[in-house]
């Protein structure tokens, strides 16, 4: 068989339950096929964000393949992919249903799940939102604190079209606090971090965000 190990190893372990009579086969083969389907909702979750970012219409299939992704994650008992999904599923109701009081602890059980597993990427995005959230409730101090950290992150990754978004959201904010020189300096470091990874969506929010800046 092609495809994924977890696939031929199912059809391996069929194999031994119906030819050789191992009762106990079919068990490992579920586990298998479970954390592949899991694998499956969260990337095809992720697509369907992304149709969202450019469409901005809500496809009735992203939320559960989500929840579908969480729930097949916490039955294996894989928490590494717990905290993903719980950023998919945070990130979701705080950019497509807007409703950060849903998000924010989804959000934050992703970012302390991912720190246990040293997931530094997932940190860097639940960070970034958890980041959001406290500028939407008015928290601007914190809002920063969190949008550098997760800049940071995503500078010692070397994320870089990760940073570019980083630095935007930050020049954003200080403009936002009258700190003009400030937010024109983080727009040329995002836009130069941009063009090098030639991350042509980040580039667009940039320019667009220098019209405005």
């Amino acid at each position: 068989m092609n495809g994924d190990n977890r696939l031929t190893r199912a059809h391996d372990l069929y194999e031994s339950a119906v030819f050789g009579g191992d009762t106990t086969a079919t068990e490992t083969a579920h586990r298998d096929l479970d954390s592949l389907e899991a694998d499956l909702a969260l990337a095809r979750g992720r697509l369907l964000h992304a149709d969202f970012l450019h469409r901005r219409e809500e496809d009735p299939g992203q939320l559960p393949a989500f929840e579908r992704a969480l729930e097949l994650y916490t039955r294996l008992g894989d928490t590494h992919g717990q905290s993903k999904a719980l950023f998919c599923l945070g990130c979701f109701h705080q950019v497509v249903r807007d409703d950060a009081g849903t998000a924010r602890p989804l959000l934050q059980r992703s970012y302390d799940l991912a720190q246990q597993h040293g997931d530094r990427l997932t940190m860097s995005y639940a960070i970034r939102h958890l980041g959001f959230a406290d500028l939407e409730a008015g928290d601007r101090a914190g809002g920063r604190e969190k949008l550098e950290e997760s800049a940071r992150i995503r500078r010692e990754l070397d994320f870089l079209p990760g940073l570019a978004a980083a630095q935007l959201a930050l020049a954003q904010l200080a403009y936002e606090e009258d700190r003009d020189e400030e937010a024109a300096a983080l727009l040329a470091q995002a836009r130069e971090a941009a063009a090098r990874s030639r991350a042509h969506g980040v580039l667009a929010w940039i320019d667009a965000a220098r019209v405005r800046i």
